[in-house]
């Protein structure tokens, strides 16, 4: 069994953990500590049974499948945060999670990958195509914060329509998105067929060519899926509930909270299999998993936030902070200008995590009023 399997397994013993620190009263340190290590492992049954169930509905829907809940983790722990008011934070968690995906995953991607493959190649052409959906993406959070910075005396309900509108379009986008990668130009994405392929295959191997094993196979990582997924709401709701109290034990602003700390939690399955299959020269899909997890987060979790909010009567915007678009602007600069020669080595993953460093420090000191209140 590879190691990454092994540590996730040891990680599951952190959910009774984590429920007894809440029930019988441990700190509030001790909940938030217990709760995110236990997310880890449920973020990565989540991505297994999404792949699992992948296969067995084939290509079209199976990516779909994959579009729509690759970054499930992170919509959990978000709409949580949002129920409870937590507003910036959930802000800081959307640009938090760009940069991360960008900067820290592509980065030790290239890095580990480039020091036992010295060059590793992917597609070009895909790249160019993500790089201007990024660049839409940045522009598209980064005008409402200009409409308000630019006015005076802008209100809420005007900064929500303005949001709401744009969340829309960023809906629509991503939408279009799919339909050119999945059927239009699905040819420019062959890396994620061949993956489906090689999946198929092995499921063949493992349960047998007949459709009653698979039916089995379908119905047994459906309820995995939901058994991980509600497991998450429930670690959500701990870590949220203990996150005031023991990021202020911890000396950490909000800000810092919600860009660095909060995506490494609901990213980090995520980011383990993006490096894993790096070192393994499968370079296209871990740009994939990296560039793509980003895509989502901007087209679609961002917007669903944003509408989630108003439906249940929570403020959320894209009037984000300013140093935060800053930040994700030149995440996007630097990783569409690495990306761009659809080649990499480790001197560029070194890159990509010294940018993601300096953003961290700049988070870590920049002088913020808190924003949990």
């Amino acid at each position: 069994m590879p190691a990454k399997n092994i540590i996730f397994l040891l990680l599951l013993l952190f959910i009774p953990v984590s429920l007894a620190a809440h029930f019988l009263n441990w700190s509030s340190l001790s909940v938030f500590v217990t709760a995110a290590l236990a997310i880890v492992p449920l973020a990565a049954w989540m991505g297994s049974a999404t792949e699992e169930i992948a296969v067995v509905l084939g290509p079209a829907l199976g990516g779909l499948l994959n579009a729509t809940f690759g970054n499930a983790t992170e919509l959990i722990i978000a709409l949580v945060a949002l129920n409870a008011g937590l507003v910036d934070i959930v802000k800081a968690s959307v640009t938090g999670s760009i940069i991360s995906n960008l900067l820290l995953v592509m980065g030790f991607s290239m890095l580990l990958g480039g020091l036992r493959h010295k060059e590793q190649k992917f597609p070009p052409i895909a790249a160019r195509v993500n790089a201007s959906l990024m660049n839409l993406a940045v522009i598209a959070i980064l005008l409402p914060t200009a409409v308000d910075f630019t006015s005076k005396g802008i209100d809420e309900i005007t900064m929500q329509r303005l949001s709401g509108g744009v969340a829309i379009v960023l809906i629509l986008v991503y939408c279009l998105t799919l339909l050119f990668s999945m059927k239009t130009h699905s040819y420019l994405y062959d890396l994620g067929l061949a993956e489906i392929e090689q999946q198929v295959e092995l499921a063949d191997a493992n349960l047998g060519d007949d459709d009653g094993e698979q039916r089995v196979n379908l119905w047994l990582w459906v309820g995995v899926l939901l058994g991980a997924t509600l497991l998450v709401a429930v670690e959500s709701e701990l870590l949220v509930d203990s996150l005031k109290t023991a990021t202020s034990q911890l000396g950490l602003t909000a800000l810092f909270t919600g860009v660095i700390l909060v995506p490494i939690i609901g990213n980090a399955a995520e980011h383990a299999t993006a490096v894993s299959v790096a070192m393994k020269n499968k370079m296209d899909l871990s740009v994939a998993v990296a560039v793509g997890s980003s895509l989502q987060i901007a087209l679609f979790v961002a917007p669903v936030l944003v509408l989630a909010g108003w439906a249940i009567g929570q403020p959320m915007d894209l009037d984000f902070n300013p140093f935060e678009l800053v930040a994700v602007a030149v995440a996007v600069l630097i990783a569409n200008s690495i990306c761009s020669d659809g080649q990499s080595n480790w001197l560029e993953g070194t890159m990509l995590l010294a940018a993601y460093a300096v953003l961290g420090l700049a988070f870590y000191f920049h002088p913020v009023i808190e924003m949990i209140s």
